[in-house]
């Protein structure tokens, strides 16, 4: 199937037996979808046109997102069968049911992935980049090696006899560790042990080399293996291998609970020990250290994989930093909107002239940065109101909030404490945001806080006026320079109030009715988005235009995916760009045939949350209604969640989202796959070569049209153009 769909029309859909519009097989499962979403990750590493380095960073994200996949979607499906829930999910599997295509699945992608990394390892040595094993060590390496270890490693490791009287210990979610079968000198009595290997240290360290251009690397677990004599120096090695644990890491937390921050403190503390999900042990390990392990671990061989290669690939991103620029992906340095700098940096008069649209990372996220810092310092702000779902350990958008507070400034900071894997950061920032004077609000038990919202109020003459920011990512400086995301800057006095009602809704219980132009989640966004396909449906059936394009990173709800195939029906032409997830079948004959989706994954991470509908008119359009959303279509985003979905009206915004970026990631074929209506994806190799067309190539190379300023808009390129 052709990844272009800007400009290819739809193909013909195809019969798929037992799939209609009341079979679960019309909705596609989730873990097997993103299954398939981290299979096109590890795809990239075999992306001969990538650098080296690059693609091997994919092996590790890939093996990193594995992990995360099993600590949380596996470990729930496994509570439920242990629990004896065997109720249907809406595709018709049952948990086990899903659990047993997972688990074939996964182990092939385990597979796959050490084949990848082997054949990515081959490449490296061609380029004087050696990862060593022990035999390959020098005298002079093994002296370095030992003086690295005295110095760097032997005052955090610490070796642990397994015997009666030392039990076997606790091994952490994600930690790697040696077991060793030793026998004492001269002595045929032998000891069991373990050694944890510190996860504080580097997993990869870089040995002397006499050619500059060359680059010599041994990991941890050597390092540590050459060592035996001094941490062990009355015992001889008989055998070896190397484990790493996975561990059941979602949170439960009371819904009573009085002090939220004291549970969630205690339910981080009991995700450390949560039960093993998966195992992951050398091939060939000796048989009773396998026994031990297995016994004190408490798995059985369904839990675990057995490695022919190197546990915990998704160190080797230290390779990807020590390996040279030139195998890496040439550095690309974020734009700053002309129009910020023909306002000298002031960016209040910036948005005061007309509404702004940032794409990142293309576009600084450092304007968001500095929005904040400008409104901490200028005495005519009186108050500021902020949404933190995920952010930096060092995070300057706290930095400025608790300067604003200390300035005497009225200062709220929605924190949320469910962000997972970020709950004790947010915990930690939150606390040093309340000794700065910020009202920390913590949001509701029950739901998340996925808004990404500023609200700054500044006095101007003699009036009150909102400069509002709303985002599709997080407030995080670090992953907003990998992550595609939307900043929209205005300072539209309807749009001020939404937000208003927004912060009240959450800091106080006070239902937000009344909006504007802001859809919020949990009360209004689901029908709000019903309601606009049956407005498409409607100008289908009346022989109007009726298209939809949508861009998120998942898709699961079942009541918005079967509207979309009645609106298929009705002959609304439909594209989704769906990053990860998708419970969608597209192409299906008497179901979905106007519905097409396709997956971007490329260089930078698509984050953004777009929805276009044609309104009557055919897309492109300057009268079609534009949204930017923070929430994908998931049933916890649009039922359980805090989440906002903005209407766009600023014509210059509008052709930005619609001509450059919902165009571009339609048209790209070099970083698309296409999903198919048997539920597999493809990608589009006829269009990979030279004339293949690179969205994010597009973004970096071209600017983009809100924040050109008094430039002008002349020597910005549109793939469409706005209808009138």
């Amino acid at each position: 199937m052709k990844a272009d769909f800007l400009n290819n029309a739809i193909e013909a859909s195809k019969k798929i037996e037992g799939v209609n519009n009341i079979s679960p097989k019309r909705f596609l499962n989730r873990e097997l979808s993103w299954l398939a979403f981290n299979w096109r990750v590890l795809e990239l590493a075999q992306d001969h046109t990538w650098p080296l380095l690059e693609r091997i960073r994919m092996v590790s994200i890939s093996s990193s997102n594995l992990d995360e996949f099993y600590t949380v979607r596996v470990a729930g499906l496994r509570e439920l069968v242990r629990s004896g829930i065997t109720k249907l999910f809406p595709d018709g599997l049952t948990p086990q049911e899903q659990l047993n295509l997972i688990d074939v699945n996964a182990r092939s992608l385990s597979e796959a992935q050490q084949i990848t990394w082997n054949n990515l390892n081959t490449e490296l040595t061609e380029n004087k980049i050696f990862l060593l094993e022990q035999f390959q060590l020098t005298k002079n390496d093994k002296i370095f090696l030992e003086k690295y270890f005295l110095e760097q490693i032997f005052p955090i490791v610490s070796p642990l006899a397994v015997d009666p009287a030392h039990p076997f210990p606790f091994i952490h979610s994600g930690g790697l560790a040696i077991a060793l079968h030793l026998e004492m000198k001269n002595r045929k009595k032998t000891l069991q042990a373990l050694l944890p290997i510190p996860a504080n240290a580097a997993r990869f360290i870089k040995l002397p080399a006499k050619d500059d251009k060359c680059l010599r690397i041994v990991p941890l677990e050597l390092v540590l293996l050459q060592a035996l004599n001094i941490l062990f120096p009355s015992y001889n090695l008989v055998g070896h291998c190397l484990f790493r644990v996975l561990r059941d890491s979602d949170l439960e937390i009371e819904d009573e609970s009085e002090d939220l921050v004291r549970e969630f403190e205690t339910a981080l503390k009991r995700r450390v020990r949560g039960d093993v999900v998966r195992l992951k042990i050398t091939k060939d390990a000796p048989k009773n250290l396998k026994d031990l392990i297995f016994n004190e671990l408490h798995v059985d061989q369904t839990e675990v994989i057995e490695v022919d290669g190197i546990l915990g690939l998704e160190d080797l991103n230290e390779i990807c930093s020590m390996g040279p620029k030139t195998l890496c992906w040439t550095s690309y340095k974020p734009r700053m909107p002309e129009r910020v700098k023909d306002f000298n940096q002031d960016i209040f008069a910036a948005v005061r002239r007309k509404d702004m649209l940032l794409h990142h990372p293309y576009e600084s996220f450092d304007i968001v940065v500095k929005f904040l810092f400008q409104a901490a310092h200028d005495p005519n702000v009186v108050a500021i109101k902020q949404t933190l779902y995920r952010t930096s350990n060092q995070s300057p958008i706290v930095e400025a909030l608790c300067i604003a507070a200390e300035a005497g400034k009225s200062v709220t900071a929605i924190v949320e404490l469910k962000a997972r894997f970020d709950e004790a950061t947010n915990i930690r920032l939150s606390k040093q945001m309340e000794q700065a004077g910020v009202h920390v609000v913590y949001g509701f038990i029950d739901m998340k806080t996925h808004a990404k919202v500023s609200s700054i109020v500044r006095r101007e003459e003699g009036k009150l006026i909102n400069y509002t920011h709303f985002g599709t990512g997080n407030y995080h400086p670090i992953t907003a320079n990998v992550y595609s995301d939307l900043s929209f800057f205005t300072c539209s006095s309807s749009l001020g109030k939404d937000a208003t009602k927004l912060f009240n809704y959450v800091s106080g219980y006070a239902e937000a009715e009344g909006l504007n132009h802001l859809s919020i989640a949990p009360s209004f966004l689901f029908n709000d988005l019903l309601a606009y396909i049956d407005a498409e449906i409607n100008a289908a059936l009346s022989g109007k235009p009726a298209r939809i394009w949508a861009k998120m990173n998942s898709i699961m709800e079942r009541n918005i995916i079967d509207a979309l195939y009645k609106a298929s029906q009705a002959g609304v032409k439909i594209d989704l760009v769906v990053r990860g997830i998708c419970g969608v079948r597209p192409g299906v004959k008497g179901l979905s045939e106007n519905i097409r989706v396709k997956s971007v994954v490329g260089r930078f991470l698509e984050h953004s949350r777009i929805v276009c509908f044609s309104n009557g008119v055919d897309l492109p359009h300057k009268n079609a209604l534009v949204f930017i959303s923070s929430a994908d279509w998931m049933g916890r985003n649009l039922h359980a969640r805090v989440e906002t979905m903005v209407k766009i009206q600023n014509q210059t915004v509008k052709a930005q989202i619609l001509n450059q970026i919902m165009a571009a990631n339609l048209a790209d074929t070099r970083n698309s796959w296409v999903l198919n209506a048997d539920g597999k994806y493809s990608r589009d190799t006829e269009n990979l070569g030279e004339v293949s067309f690179d969205c994010h190539r597009f973004f970096m190379e071209n600017p983009s049209l809100s924040g050109r300023g008094k430039v002008g808009a002349k020597d910005v390129p549109e793939l469409t153009h706005l209808n009138d």
